[in-house]
């Protein structure tokens, strides 16, 4: 009987751990470029271009990478395959451009977990020059929401985020 009195707490934990926890998340990042925006967003439109300011592409330089399309364009994919516990499998697909603005991508987590999130690089005017804001949003699946009570993931991803746009404006602003 009491086995039967710890299952049912245990139970009664999860289930209220899975109610509690977050099911959405939103991370983003920004840093203002001292370049005018065309300029900005032809750069960051080419997918290719993320291996000059991404952070995963410096931990792992020799990951493999494979590109399906046309760069720049909706429709285009970047998949890589990284042995590097910070980086994974996955795949990055454009799914919408809007010209000077914003690109949307879906990216595909695919080791060490599955995931997907909705990522995006937008650009605004910021004086003479550009705001770029990085970011990704998604939803937790049980019971990875129950582990992210655990784990920050903004402060985790938004410090890669700030890595890669302080190279991104090092990269543009030489």
């Amino acid at each position: 009987m009491i086995f039967l009195y710890i299952l049912a707490g245990i139970v009664g934990l999860i289930i209220l751990l899975a109610l509690l926890a977050p099911k959405k998340y939103h991370v983003h990042r920004s840093i203002s470029i001292n370049r005018p925006i065309g300029e900005v967003f032809t750069y960051l439109k080419s997918v290719k271009n993320q291996d000059e300011w991404s952070p995963w592409k410096k931990r792992d330089p020799g990951m493999k990478q494979i590109f399906t399309g046309e760069d720049g364009t909706v429709g285009f994919v970047s998949r890589w395959e990284s042995d590097h516990k910070n980086v994974g499998w996955g795949e990055q697909e454009i799914m919408n451009i809007v010209e000077n603005e914003k690109i949307v991508t879906e990216l595909r987590f695919l080791k060490p977990f599955k995931s997907q999130s909705d990522a995006y690089i937008a650009t605004e005017p910021d004086g003479d020059g550009t705001k770029v804001i990085w970011g990704f949003h998604g939803k937790h699946k049980m019971p990875m929401n129950i582990m992210m009570m655990f784990f920050n993931m903004d402060k985790a991803v938004g410090k890669d985020f700030d890595e890669g746009l302080a190279d991104l404006k090092g990269v543009l602003e030489k």
